[in-house]
């Protein structure tokens, strides 16, 4: 099955004259292969390309000639012969089957753009699946005809007659607090789980006040608390920290004790803490998304990992080892930074900071609750604030991605890198373009990107200024582990090629155990006090898990950090022995 699609927020045929329609050989023997048609995209009437696939012959030449990158003609896997669940309109994103639903917690594992969302929203009832019929509307009896004999034709039968009430947590958490108080989201909500979420401080406060971590962590609560048949959580670990994740976790899972709960996650540690079957997604992003069988959690995070799906018979990708985590701590290169003793107050909070040191071509691990002073202590690295004791070693140059990134530039992200180098020079897109996967959104209106594509862009802006340090606040958010994983392999190779350094600070503890060199763990009590030091990687994971109370193994297969199940013959054991992190 071939499948074109076309991205009309791009598309743009008044300047390049319809050039699509011009190269295709197959228009240009006569046939309507590429043909005009008038449409209304988000309220605009204009006249845009439209493909025929029938007719279409796979030679890519408009996706080459396409001057705004626009058109996508990819093959399915050849077992895929069968009717999606669902299209976004003609030439639009492909959904090939759902996943199913059960008493506990069913994860869905996958790249960004494949379907994830999508498919939470059909189970969800917000989105009727079309079969892929894009002109007419697809009566219910077809759609449950479809699924006739399959797990999920009782479901759908319940959802078609309105039978089904879910609560449904959304991947971008803005969007439930416009024209909301924190008291109108978490009133009704039961106090133990305001308690078990920690959120009592968000009570009575003006929503525009509250953090990403806070927001998240209310609309969680808000549908946590909601009396329903079915609960589906998009992306619930965005900006927690592990101790907040695993609070959550937990609460997630007493739901599921007795009702169905989805949830989409990347953060491969929470979702073996939380899920008991995974559902891996797969496909081309922004073009066909397919949904695998349930796995166990444990067979389907490798399945995903070692990227190849046995019962479709398709490779989704290379093979993802952590074969060379926790590299050994070696401090004989030049020292880069050094500082003493720092102390920052600001009101009734106080962070100390341990005398440590950065070391050239070294990425320092930054991670510890939120509250305890890694951003504040960030900014004094970076200049934009002044300690009251202690100093940086000597003048140096930092490039700071900060951990909330506004996406109030008025033009294109070409146009914002320009603004630290050349976007379409050969060199610039090799280094950072294509490993973030960022060509084709350089047309883009910055204004109009998603969370993940602003992070990505807000990372290549960081890597690409001249610096002797590149601190990175919180880069994994809004990334899916695919784009984690090129994150740190783009800053280990760029710091290696440029002899600089990196402060990266984040909450997943996967993606720093890939990357780095030497950890900086930071204690204490959030909102009061914090305590940072440096140490050894292995010794400041250790003592980080043991103050969060949660255990990890190496799995013997992907070599992969995994959390072991809390009060599991494993878990007793390494708390025995005091060894929270049991990974060579």
């Amino acid at each position: 099955m071939r499948i074109a699609v076309i991205d009309y927020e791009l598309c743009d045929p008044k300047k390049c004259d319809f050039a699509c329609m011009k190269i295709c050989p197959r228009n240009r023997a006569g046939e309507e292969c590429i043909s005009k048609k008038e449409i209304v995209y988000k309220g605009v009437k204009k006249t845009v390309p439209i493909i025929d696939e029938s007719l279409c012959i796979g030679c890519a030449l408009c996706v080459k000639k396409c001057p705004k990158k626009a058109i996508s003609v990819v093959n399915t896997p050849e077992q895929l012969k069968e009717v999606p669940i669902h299209r976004f309109g003609k030439n639009g994103f492909v959904l090939f089957r759902l996943p199913i639903p059960f008493k506990g917690v069913v994860g869905l594992l996958g790249p960004n753009g494949v379907g994830k969302t999508t498919a939470m929203k059909i189970l969800a009832g917000e989105i009727k699946p079309n079969l892929g019929s894009v002109d007419k509307d697809v009566d219910w009896s077809n759609i449950v005809r479809t699924y006739r004999g399959n797990e999920l034709q009782s479901y759908l039968e319940k959802l078609s007659r309105g039978e089904i009430k879910t609560a449904h947590k959304p991947q971008n958490v803005s969007e439930l607090a416009r024209g909301h108080t924190t008291n109108d989201l978490l009133d009704n909500v039961d106090k133990d789980i305001i308690e078990a979420l920690e959120i009592e401080h968000c009570l009575n406060r003006d929503i525009a006040s509250l953090s990403g971590g806070e927001l998240q962590r209310v609309a969680i609560a808000r549908t946590a608390s909601q009396e329903a048949d079915i609960y589906y959580f998009d992306e619930p670990s965005s900006y927690l920290d592990v101790r907040q994740r695993m609070n959550m976790a937990k609460l997630i899972r007493r739901i599921a004790e007795d009702k169905p709960v989805l949830v989409v996650e990347h953060d491969l540690a929470t979702l073996d803490f939380l899920a008991d079957r995974i559902h891996v997604f797969y496909g081309v992003p922004g073009v066909f998304g397919v949904v695998s069988k349930p796995y166990s959690v444990l067979n389907g995070i490798n399945i995903f990992l070692n990227g190849y799906i046995k019962e479709d018979n398709v490779r989704i990708r290379k093979p993802i080892t952590f074969e060379h985590s926790l590299k050994p701590d070696v401090k004989t290169k030049k020292v880069v930074v050094e500082f003493g003793v720092i102390e920052k107050s600001f009101g009734s909070f106080s962070l100390l900071v341990e005398p440590g040191q950065i070391y050239k071509e070294h990425i320092i691990g930054v991670f510890g609750a939120n509250g305890l002073g890694k951003t504040t202590f960030a900014k004094i690295l970076a200049g934009v604030i002044k300690p009251e004791k202690g100093n940086i070693s000597k003048n140096i140059k930092i490039s700071y991605k900060p951990q909330y990134i506004s996406s109030s530039f008025h033009g294109t992200v070409a146009e914002l890198l320009t603004t630290v180098k050349d976007p379409y020079s050969i060199e610039f897109k090799s280094e950072f373009l294509e490993p973030l996967d960022i060509v084709r959104l350089l047309e883009k209106s910055v204004s109009t990107l998603s969370g993940g594509e602003l992070q990505r862009v807000a990372i290549a802006l960081c890597l690409a200024r001249e610096a002797d340090v590149y601190l990175l606040d919180e880069p994994s958010a809004y990334l899916d582990i695919d784009q984690r994983l090129a994150v740190a392999k783009l800053l280990s190779d760029h710091i290696t090629r440029t002899g600089t350094s990196a402060c990266v600070i984040d909450h997943d503890l996967l993606f720093l155990s890939y990357l780095s060199d030497h950890a900086m763990v930071f204690t204490g009590e959030p909102g009061k006090h914090g305590h940072a030091s440096s140490m050894p990687l292995s010794q400041g994971f250790n003592q980080f898990l043991k103050d969060v109370g949660i255990t990890f193994r190496q799995d013997p297969e992907t070599k992969r950090p995994r959390a072991n199940k809390p009060g599991s013959q494993k878990d007793m054991e390494q708390k025995e022995k005091g060894n929270y992190f049991s990974v060579s």
